[in-house]
């Protein structure tokens, strides 16, 4: 086997490639972008200018510059260096490559570079086949992935990597980027005032779409015309959306939604929620997100917050899309103007870490139900007072276990209907005071 087995092998090119591929940098201070990751005595650029790697994740959006450092190490270091798509490639062949590379630390004591491009593909059962030899130093792993290694590579790998983060591209950095591949397209593009920078803004931070797009208009525009907004809108199409539902995006813009709603501004709570539905999110999902902010964030502030979900859940099922979009605005708009309160969430928190620890401890015999005579006999239900039967339905008694002491995990806020709750559980108090000092 070559020493240089790899996605990118130097073979006779052909000449019909794509400019994303003719402009790629060919090593650090080429690339547009990225400051903060490659700046001076960062530990990837030391890395890579030393020829002395740990395993390492590259892990950002499409087109920010993942593989163009993988092909600038692949050029510069002296190890051996293999890479394979985990779209592409089986754990089968990787697993023989690995193997090789366990023999060549034996007999050569060398590690090889092993680059794995989307990661992210490889099952968890797969990852695991990495361990042994990054442990023994056999490879050293570099992987790139789009999505959250955090919740795509298993922890035993993940704990045996750095991960370096690339940033989505800025519209000036796309700008640059645009220009660069217009001086290497083979016929001039005429574009007009803001038509460069309308044209980076739809690639979303993306630089191989920006690349991309350049081609197509050089395609389907001729170099007599004036390469303005519309023309490059009504050339390219309407860019898609960008969201992802089954991955990161999908948590970060509910999570906005949750936030903007929490922070009570019905403004941007409108504009997330748009960004989902527009974008074909499962309004069910919408739906019941929406239901646990009504007691979350919402509770007992304004009792019918959760009424309101409820029903706008039901209106979800029974008209879908697109007639339910207004059911779900007026909810987010209903939740952002309701008063908040966390008090039910924080309450309950408490009181399940105290149940955890607490499980052990018996229901008092006293509030125990006694359908059975033997029950009665052994105690269930004895000296059980029924509070409707009291002067003012209060009895006072403990309804935490024996050996508990009594806890207050509920503290209701300053508003809304929370104030009446605070009212009531005050009168109980001195209730409970009054009749402690009479007994």
């Amino acid at each position: 086997m070559n020493d240089q087995l790899s996605l990118f092998e130097d073979k006779k090119k052909p000449t019909n490639i794509p400019l994303a591929e003719k402009i790629r940098p060919e090593n650090l201070d080429e690339m547009i972008g990225q400051e903060k990751l490659l700046r001076e005595n960062s530990q990837l650029r030391t890395m890579i200018i030393k020829d002395n790697y740990s395993s390492f994740i590259l892990w950002g959006p499409p087109g920010t510059g993942k593989t163009t450092i993988a092909r600038i190490i692949q050029k510069k270091t002296k190890n051996r260096f293999i890479s394979f798509s985990a779209v592409l490639t089986s754990i089968k062949d990787v697993k023989k490559v690995m193997k090789e590379a366990e023999y060549n630390l034996q007999t050569q004591n060398k590690s090889t570079l092993l680059f794995i491009d989307e990661i992210h593909r490889f099952n968890k059962s797969q990852q695991d086949a990495f361990l042994h030899h990054i442990e023994s130093g056999a490879i050293i792993l570099i992987g790139a992935t789009t999505e959250n290694p955090s919740f795509e590579v298993i922890p035993a790998l993940l704990s045996r990597c750095n991960v370096f983060i690339l940033e989505q591209l800025n519209d000036e950095d796309i700008e640059k980027i645009i220009e660069r591949g217009r001086a290497k397209l083979g016929k001039k593009l005429n574009f007009t005032e803001n038509a460069v920078s309308y044209l980076a803004r739809l690639c979303g931070g993306d630089a191989r779409k920006a690349l991309n797009y350049l081609e197509i208009l050089q395609q389907n525009i001729s170099t007599k015309k004036n390469l303005d907004v519309d023309l490059i809108s009504k050339t390219l199409s309407q860019k898609a959306m960008f969201y992802d539902k089954n991955r990161e995006e999908h948590y970060n813009v509910i999570s906005a939604l949750h936030k903007s709603l929490r922070g009570s501004d019905p403004q941007a709570g409108l504009y997330w929620l748009a960004r989902m539905l527009e974008s074909g999110e499962d309004l069910m999902y919408v739906a019941r997100r929406l239901v646990r902010f009504a007691s979350e964030d919402v509770g007992l502030a304004d009792p019918n917050a959760l009424t309101q979900a409820i029903a706008v859940k039901e209106t979800c099922h029974f008209l879908g899309m697109p007639e339910a979009n207004t059911a779900l605005a007026q909810l987010v708009v209903y939740l952002a103007t309701a008063p908040k309160s966390n008090a039910l969430y924080t309450a309950y928190k408490k009181a399940a870490e105290d149940a955890r620890k607490t499980s052990h401890l018996g229901v008092p015999f006293h509030i125990r139900n006694a359908p059975t005579n033997l029950m009665k006999e052994i105690g269930y239900g004895k000296r059980y007072i029924y509070d409707h039967g009291t002067k003012y339905a209060f009895s006072n008694q403990k309804y935490f276990p024996d050996k508990m002491k009594e806890k207050k995990y509920y503290e209701p806020s300053r508003f809304g209907y929370e104030k009446e709750i605070e009212k009531r559980l005050n009168w109980w108090k001195k209730l409970k005071e009054k009749q402690d000092e009479e007994s």
